[in-house]
């Protein structure tokens, strides 16, 4: 998948599977700025945890609940991203989850870029609606380039 704001270049096992295609759809929502349609893919008593832990979209550490949980986490964590480039090199569904290993390359408004290697972990509800997602990365292990 390629849009003027970035690129999926899916190199996984491909098979439907619901959390896999939630997966799929929560990346080209995430990746056209549709904030609507990202957040109409969330189930009522979803979560996230992007990175698991505390860190600097969760000083906490307890995650994002909630359709309001969940709006902050795209306030704070997709919305400042002009330019999202991701690499999934390794997808495993099985029961009502999927699991991925990716590259994930975002870019701001000035022009910083930050490569992040990660796993992520999607689950979803018997309607294909996101229930958690949990996302393995560490913040010492970004890799960060400012512009020239």
């Amino acid at each position: 998948m390629n849009d003027e704001h970035g690129t999926v270049r899916w190199l996984a096992a491909n098979e439907p599977h619901p959390a896999r295609l939630a997966q799929q759809a929560a990346l080209r929502c995430a990746i056209a700025g549709d904030k609507l349609g990202w957040l109409g893919l969330w189930a009522e008593d979803c979560e996230i945890h992007d990175p698991v832990g505390p860190s600097i979209f969760d000083a906490t550490g307890e995650g994002h609940h909630g359709p309001g949980g969940i709006e902050h986490f795209w306030d704070v964590a997709i919305a400042p991203v002009t330019r999202f480039d991701v690499e999934v090199r390794t997808s495993h569904a099985c029961g009502d989850s999927a699991a991925q290993e990716a590259t994930f390359v975002t870019t701001l408004s000035d022009g910083t870029r930050a490569e992040i290697d990660l796993m992520t972990v999607y689950r979803v509800d018997q309607a294909g609606l996101i229930v958690s997602m949990r996302a393995y990365w560490e913040l010492e292990r970004v890799r960060v380039t400012s512009p020239a």
